[in-house]
């Protein structure tokens, strides 16, 4: 990790490199629920762009499920992982999943029920293959709450691990990260043989970054904090400035 106070900023990016992009403050500005944060046009031509300017090697690597990103993009249409890779969209659209145990997830649902109940500043967000505890909108409760997903992922016995994240503590099968999700795109054209690039800002992006690292990848933490990629980019708008920098690429 660079300790320096001083930004490390990334090369010029090029189009022959394949590009893995977080969406929550990485693309666009995180809200104070999932529901509130706002997906402009400008964002979204810009990632068509990159995808065509590219042959097709961009794709979308986030904690949202796949149905949420569908709606909030429109049309468009390109490789896709969701829930932290549990669910993976491929080049040719065949969709790839990893559930959760049912029984599991609902002792889990049932045992949040009333914590939900008796604490209104907490969010349970069911994104199908994992749930999210959100504690953003109240910040005291965050030790508690990470305290509580901990305890219910272990008594629930089913191979489950706790995603931490920001404001956010999530239940989810293990053994299945960004990371693994890099991983398969990578042995697909058009993504198989190209230099890496991810882009993230949160802890569940480290897994990201470690896979992308193992083959001389580009990754950029966006803002502050310990990781371990490579380069920092500030803030969304820096990372919108970068990508566009791609297409202006033809090497």
């Amino acid at each position: 990790m660079n300790a320096s106070k001083q930004i490390n900023f990334p090369p010029t990016p090029c189009i022959d490199w394949c590009y893995f992009l977080d969406v929550d403050g990485t693309l666009i500005e995180i809200a104070d629920s999932p529901d509130g944060v706002l997906v402009d046009t400008a964002l979204l031509e810009l990632i068509a762009g990159l995808h065509r300017a590219t042959g097709g090697a961009v794709a979308l690597i986030s904690g949202r499920a796949l149905s949420d990103l569908d709606r909030r993009l429109g049309n468009l249409r390109l490789p896709m992982a969701g829930q932290h890779g549990l669910e993976r969209r491929d080049v040719s659209g065949r969709l790839w999943m990893h559930a959760a145990p049912p029984a599991a997830k609902q002792m889990i649902q049932e045992a949040l029920a009333p914590v939900i109940a008796s604490h209104p500043g907490l969010l349970l967000e069911d994104k199908g293959l994992a749930l999210a505890l959100h504690y953003r909108q109240a910040p005291q409760l965050a030790a508690y709450a990470r305290r509580l997903m901990a305890r219910l992922a272990r008594n629930a016995g089913a191979d489950l691990e706790v995603q931490y994240g920001k404001c956010v503590a999530e239940i989810k099968p293990s053994g299945v990260d960004k990371g693994t999700a890099v991983a398969e795109y990578l042995k697909e054209s058009p993504f198989r043989e190209r230099r890496p690039v991810f882009i993230g800002d949160d802890l569940n992006d480290e897994h990201g970054f470690a896979e992308a690292n193992k083959r001389d990848g580009i990754t950029i933490k966006v803002g502050k904090g310990r990781s371990c990629a490579r380069f920092r980019l500030p803030d969304v708008t820096a990372v919108r400035f970068w990508l566009e920098d791609a297409l202006k690429c033809r090497t």
